[in-house]
């Protein structure tokens, strides 16, 4: 939805039917409302949908199910998809909303009082509960500035004032158009209720410059431009004597009305809260009463521009030093008195001035006190000092309002360069290093205002975005490895209980024994994987396993080493040594015993062929008997050492199409030995030592076990801090996965890389003993830390007694 769109629902408003009933007067203002609206509400509405997106992300961070994080991803995969749907739904009902300006549906309350009542699914009626709240709680917010455009449009249509939804910009009004659009989304009840939140932040609680603009262009032309709507009284001690702590979330909240209404009744701001705090915190200090006259806005702009150059000049000590509060004023006051001669008049700060800058120096101490120990966020922090406070100085938004562009600014410089620059995950990432040295040289370069801001903030969100959604795809990556590792796990468990059971009753040995332990467990753990244990595939690999075994007759055993070398080139082994094992085996197990009377006897050349290969003779040599006691156990009779060289001299050369002879073979002892070197299917050194840990350690104790039942329940996302005994280094790590059934669990850093794989009583054993320590949520960003920090700091201090600590 764009400005010229809206511009249509204007257009349209004006004709029809109602061209007929309108004056050209209602026309001609209708046709100029409907741009303003629209260029003030598309960009709200796009960062209602991008803040929503962000809060998905969030919530799939800490989720702690992968069905949960799922669901999230659907919901930002749907939004991006109707994004469009979407914003052309609320640009049609709020089209309509012009159209019917000061229409009475005189039938509406008739047919509301015969209406049947039907159930509500609990979905909608707490959605609607939720909208009718949001709208009272925009009507409450901004009630002086509604008033005037209840009273002018009703001028303007000729009707009565035009109060709820028959207001279409009211918060009833943008409410009831969201209703209509969140339609075209389908996402489920949590996610659009996450909506909603987004949308009372980004568009309710800051339409109050979309009123002023309306009430503006009405005034101007001449409806009411006398009009003074009547505000109820606010206490002003109340209002004076709420809590310091709280004077960020009041700005965050609600927005100062006053600039909005003009009212003089109007609530006390938050840079009055604490300027008030700052006063009271000076009682009792002495001091010299400032003289001579204060200085202007251009006047103090000049001298905080140069000093801006001077501190790029200085050391990097000095210049801390130079950002204290005291000598901050102390360097202003010499900038304003440079070029004056002697006997003059000096150039002061006046006490907002004054208050200002300490509150800026304040908090920007504050923040510091948040970061990591690191050089390259205290160093872009330094040099965003001066543009903020050259903001600060002129702009009094800077502390009412929690969205404000450099405020939010701020606090993604601060966050960016913690978590990826100064953060404990590694090398500091170069492009964004030098994308926020590009953006606070322009910062410092030129004026500050509100548009520069901005522009600044959409580049770095944007870059940060980038970053966050590799990370996001990194870490997914990372978690499906793990989770299909886990069920590799589980099947090869499965497998090997299957084959547990077989083996209590047909014990096997030698070389049958490794290939089953080593290389056939795997064949079955992958068919389990693939298929599931009720499949026709699995019934054919324990079929073919019985038939290894001898527990079940072998009807063609050239098919039954065709399955056998299938089955071992499926997990990885060479084409070739795994023919070189099934034709060892299953040449030798396939046959039935040669009787003894028989085996020394010569062979006449003739039927050699038939007597060792019944099937096609010319392409399976029989393998000799003495190979038998090889793949047993060594004390099997070697009933029949004779006939090796009469077969073998009886046996005609192999074709080159025929397979090799088993003499030309690897014997089974080298086999049996390839097979238990051989790497197992998904298995690492550190999944053995894994494993011979968990087997061999010591139950939990007390504290460990309620650790352990205390991890099972956190959600995903959750922040640990691992402390190595050895150097004592502290690295942060996100929970990012756990399986509650074997309860091995995968931390990732904050750019998605691997990082520590634990059991959860692994962590439960590590957090008893002090290496690991879990951190606790935060539900603010850092730069509300530190308004928090700074008003309660300030609070501390009225209150304490003399000497505490400020």
């Amino acid at each position: 939805m764009d400005a010229e769109h809206l511009h249509r629902y204007s257009t349209t408003a004006a004709g029809g039917r109602a061209r007929g009933r309108w004056p050209a007067r209602t026309q001609r203002l209708l046709n100029v409302i409907g741009p303003l609206c629209g260029q003030w509400l598309e960009p709200a509405l796009q960062a209602c949908l991008d803040r929503f997106d962000h809060e998905l992300y969030l919530q799939a961070e800490r989720s702690r199910s992968h069905l949960e994080q799922q669901y999230c991803f659907d919901s930002r995969a749907q939004l991006q998809l109707q994004r469009p749907a979407f914003m052309q739904a609320y640009a049609d009902h709020l089209r309509k909303g012009f159209a019917q300006l000061g229409e009475v549906d005189e039938g509406a309350d008739e047919a509301l009082a015969h209406q049947p009542l039907s159930l509500l699914e609990r979905g909608e009626h707490e959605l609607t509960a939720t909208l009718d709240k949001l709208a009272a709680r925009g009507e409450a917010h901004h009630g002086p500035v509604l008033t005037e455009l209840a009273y002018r449009f009703a001028v303007l249509v000729g009707a009565a004032p035009l109060e709820g939804t028959a207001l279409p910009i009211a918060p009833a009004g943008l409410t009831d158009a969201l209703r209509t659009a969140i339609a075209s989304l389908d996402l489920p009840l949590e996610h659009r209720l996450l909506l909603l939140q987004s949308f009372e932040q980004t568009v309710i609680a800051a339409a109050g410059p979309l009123y002023e603009i309306v009430n503006t262009q009405l005034r101007d032309d001449g409806l009411l431009p006398q009009l003074r709507p009547y505000a109820p009284p606010r206490a002003a001690p109340a209002a004076r004597g709420a809590p310091a702590n709280e004077a960020p979330a009041t700005a965050a909240t609600t927005p100062e009305t006053a600039a909005t209404a003009g009212a003089p009744q109007a609530p006390i701001t938050v840079l009055e809260n604490l300027r008030d705090l700052l006063a009271q915190r000076r009682v009792g200090v002495s001091g010299t009463a400032a003289t001579g006259r204060a200085a202007t806005a251009d006047e103090l702009q000049t001298a905080l521009g140069a000093l801006q150059q001077h501190l790029a000049q200085v050391t990097d000590q000095a210049s801390r030093e130079l950002r204290s509060a005291q000598r901050l004023r102390d360097e202003l006051l010499l900038q304003l008195n440079a070029d004056k001669p002697p006997g003059a008049v000096p150039t002061r700060l006046s006490a907002e001035q004054d208050d200002t800058v300490e509150l800026v120096a304040m908090l920007f101490e504050q923040i510091g006190r948040q970061l990591h120990h690191g050089p390259h966020a205290r160093s872009l922090l330094d040099d965003l000092q001066l543009p903020m406070l050259r903001l600060a100085v002129t702009d009094r938004d800077f502390f009412e309002q929690q969205e404000h562009p450099a405020r939010r600014l701020l606090g993604a410089v601060a966050e960016a360069a913690d978590d990826w620059l100064d953060g404990p995950d590694g090398e500091a990432d170069q492009q964004l290093t030098s994308r926020l040295n590009q953006l606070v040289e322009r910062a410092r370069r030129e004026p500050p205002s509100a548009g520069l801001y901005t522009s600044l903030l959409a580049d770095i969100e944007h870059h940060l975005g980038q970053l966050s959604r590799r990370a996001q795809a990194s870490e997914r990556r990372h978690v499906e490895a793990m989770q299909g590792r886990e069920k590799l796990d589980l099947a090869r468990h499965r497998a090997g209980e299957l084959l547990a059971e077989r083996f209590n009753a047909s014990p096997p040995r030698g070389l049958l024994r490794a290939l089953l332990d080593r290389a056939w467990a795997d064949v079955l753990a992958l068919t389990l994987l693939q298929h599931g244990e009720d499949s026709p595939a699995v019934t054919q690999r324990l079929r073919v396993t019985d038939q290894l075994l001898g527990r079940l007759p072998v009807d063609d055993a050239d098919l039954l080493r065709r399955e056998v070398q299938a089955g071992l080139q499926q997990i990885g082994m060479h084409a070739e040594e795994a023919g070189q094992v099934a034709l060892r085996l299953v040449g030798e197990e396939a046959a039935p015993p040669m009787p003894a009377t028989v085996a020394p006897l010569p062979v006449p050349p003739a039927e050699a062929p038939g007597r060792i290969a019944p099937a096609p003779a010319a392409a399976r040599p029989r393998p000799p008997a003495a190979a038998v006691a090889v793949a047993h156990a060594p004390d099997d009779r070697p009933a029949t050492p004779a006939p090796v060289p009469v077969v073998a001299a009886s046996t005609p050369p192999p074709t080159p199409a025929t397979k090799p002879a088993v003499h030309d073979l690897p014997s089974a002892t080298d086999l049996a030995l390839r097979l238990k070197q051989r790497q197992r299917l998904g298995e690492s050194q550190h999944a053995k030592a894994t494993t011979a840990t968990t087997i061999h350690e010591p139950p939990l104790g007390p504290q460990e076990a309620r650790i352990h039942n205390r991890l099972r329940q956190l959600p995903y996302g959750s922040w640990f801090e691992f402390t190595d005994p050895a150097s004592g280094e502290v690295t942060r790590r996100k929970l990012a996965w756990f399986s509650p059934i074997t309860g091995n669990s995968l931390f990732v850093t904050r750019r998605g890389q691997r990082g520590e794989e634990l059991n959860l009583r692994e962590l439960a054993r590590a957090m008893a003993a002090g290496q690991v320590r879990e951190l606790p949520p935060q539900r603010d960003g850092l730069l509300d830390r530190a308004w928090h920090a700074l008003t309660g700091n300030l609070r501390t201090t009225v209150t304490s007694a003399p000497g505490a600590r400020p």
